[in-house]
């Protein structure tokens, strides 16, 4: 594999190497199949892998897009049935796309995640000798390494790497949450270079309601109610409902991907395509939802509530007052999750209908429970009033991350790789 390392191959910015094919027979259909898994295996540990690695929602968006550009732009070099995200590879059609999937992974995971590369490491030598040993084999993994490599260097200056420092004090803006009080996540990560959108302004938000307004106020008395820790308001299902979404959106909604693209026994190119729109919206979302708190600084309800000066009659403050969940260490407004669902929610119901079939959701952060839905706008629906019931954001914050991670999915859609001719 050395070998056809160092003679890589020819990066090229578009093409096709082989038209679409008739209607498969059933050896080629076994043989589709077990690429598309492939995808689904991959897409997988890199979630594990990413859960495994340090916190940070906006670093895991990235990551999966950027595994989901190489795993598309390597796929699509082999069947040549999508116009290039990136990049086109110019190698035969008869590589490997299982090994293509897995070289363009794995190349991307460990180097993002060096300190795990046993475990990675070992899903490569299984993957691997899975596989029919060979030219394919061999030459297929190499032009999935070669692609990686070339999207990654693509996004080695994209300010990923910029630190940033938050300013911000008094009534209405951000300030560290209990019980940590950690200093703010990635606080410059709204200049990150978009994957898809102009920049990480391009459908910034108004701003949040201002603190006398009628909308605040509501917001206010209706998580102060059904937010807290020891509410009497919220019910099972609802407490429930705000634990099961705790687990990060990339976690999520990627098992939709997963689960629809096997079910419907999509062809590899199209699997990745889900793949690749699933992930390059969400991370420009995150991307969105970050300029967007760093910008307005919006207190979270935690010290909203607890901030005995700025109680009122209509904002009666508590200072003992603390939310189910644990409050992430970043401003309110809007909120990241609702975000990232909203650009989940419009891409996929897009791409693969509002009402795909067996839709259905485990969460890392809730053992044992799984959450079936009937449309992914049901999925949208629930991740928005988990974050309310939870008591970590305003409900205005859910539902206008919503609606923009929305306006990004349409983006997205549009500016998505076509079949090529």
């Amino acid at each position: 594999m050395k070998k056809w390392l160092m003679l890589c191959v020819a990066l090229v910015a578009c093409g096709t190497n082989n038209p679409v094919g008739a209607t498969p027979d059933s050896a080629t259909a076994a043989a589709l199949a077990r690429q598309t898994h492939a995808m689904a295996t991959w897409n997988a540990i890199a979630l594990k892998t990413t859960a495994a690695g340090p916190f940070s929602p906006p670093r895991e968006a990235r990551v999966m897009a950027i595994v989901s550009a190489a795993v598309f732009d390597a796929v699509n070099s082999i069947t040549g049935q999508y116009g290039a995200y990136a990049l086109h590879a110019r190698v035969s059609s008869t590589l490997s796309v299982e090994a293509a999937v897995c070289g363009a992974a794995y190349t991307i995971l460990m180097s993002q995640y060096p300190e795990q590369l046993a475990a990675l490491d070992a899903a490569r030598d299984s993957a691997i000798a899975q596989m029919p040993a060979g030219r394919a084999r061999d030459e297929g993994f190499a032009a999935g390494q070669a692609v990686a490599m070339a999207i990654f260097a693509m996004r080695s200056r994209d300010h990923s790497a910029d630190g940033g420092l938050y300013t911000g004090a008094g009534p209405g803006v951000w300030s560290p949450t209990p019980p940590a009080f950690l200093s703010p996540l990635e606080p410059a990560w709204g200049r990150v270079t978009p994957f898809l959108m102009d920049s990480g302004s391009q459908f910034r938000p108004a701003p949040p309601p201002a603190m006398e307004s009628p909308t605040y106020v509501n917001d206010y008395l209706e998580i102060k109610d059904i937010g807290a820790a020891n509410s009497s308001a919220r019910s099972s299902m609802q407490t429930e409902v705000a634990r099961f979404w705790v687990a990060t959106a990339a976690q999520l909604w990627n098992q939709v991907a997963r689960q629809v693209t096997v079910a419907r026994h999509l062809e590899p190119s199209e699997a990745a395509r889900v793949y690749l729109l699933l992930n390059l919206a969400g991370a420009d979302a995150t991307i969105a939802a970050w300029d967007a708190k760093f910008t307005y600084k919006q207190w979270r309800p935690v010290t909203a509530i607890r901030s005995t000066p700025t109680g009122s009659v209509t904002t009666p403050s508590d200072p003992t007052w603390l939310p189910l969940i644990t409050t992430p260490p970043f401003p309110d407004y809007p909120a990241g999750h609702t975000t990232y669902g909203g650009a989940a929610e419009q891409v996929l119901s897009d791409i693969l209908g509002a009402t795909p079939e067996g839709l259905s959701i485990a969460s890392p952060s809730l053992p044992g429970v799984t959450h079936t839905y009937q449309s992914v706008h049901q999925i949208a629906d629930e991740v928005t009033n988990a974050r309310v019931w939870g008591g970590v954001h305003w409900r205005t914050s859910a539902t206008v991350g919503r609606e923009l991670g929305r306006a990004i999915g349409k983006h997205a859609v549009s500016r998505a790789p076509r079949r090529s001719e």
